[in-house]
């Protein structure tokens, strides 16, 4: 019964979660409550790296995968990027009760500032409005806001964080003529 409604989810919300969107786009703007209830927008972190990140609490493999994020998170926090000064992450959540969220992010360490939801589950506005038909899922920005990887897991994300920072660029620049 699960799969069919995860099923059925993905069906009612169409498409791939890339759908729409390719690298060099401007990510659009996300506006959502944090766990205040204060809003945050995506455009506020502009300046630095961005890892947008759509997750849940219920999500095994989002859960799994944030020990690695949080490490990606220290190791860059304060880099110099070719357009930005420092890596930070906006984490979506698709949560529905947010004591779940709340608990996962103190279980997770999830020590970044920009963490919003605004409890609709699948039908959280920013999903729906980047097409998210599955989690994990997340985008790459860079300090204008455009992207420059989706989905980037693991060993990616920080090969495209490396690729951007600002102390490689005169190195690149010996191998691209």
């Amino acid at each position: 019964m699960k799969q069919i409604l995860t099923f059925l989810l993905i069906f009612t919300l169409g498409g791939t979660p890339d759908e729409g969107f390719e690298i060099g786009d401007t990510a659009p703007d996300i506006v959502l409550p944090n766990l205040n209830g204060e809003p945050v927008k995506l455009s506020s972190l502009r300046g630095q790296m961005v890892f947008l990140d759509f997750w849940a609490s219920w999500c095994k493999p989002c859960r799994k995968e944030n020990p690695e994020i949080v490490e990606t998170y220290l190791k860059y926090k304060d880099q110099e990027f070719e357009n930005g000064m420092g890596f930070t992450v906006y984490g979506v959540s698709l949560d529905k009760k947010k004591e779940a969220w709340k608990k996962a992010i103190e279980k997770d360490s999830l020590i970044w500032d920009s963490h919003v939801s605004d409890l609709k589950g699948w039908r959280n506005e920013a999903a729906v409005a980047y097409g998210i038909s599955s989690v994990p899922m997340s985008y790459l920005l860079d300090g204008d806001g455009v992207i420059v990887a989706i989905n980037p897991r693991g060993d990616k994300l920080e090969k495209e964080l490396k690729k951007n920072r600002k102390s490689d660029s005169w190195l690149k620049s010996l191998f691209d003529k």
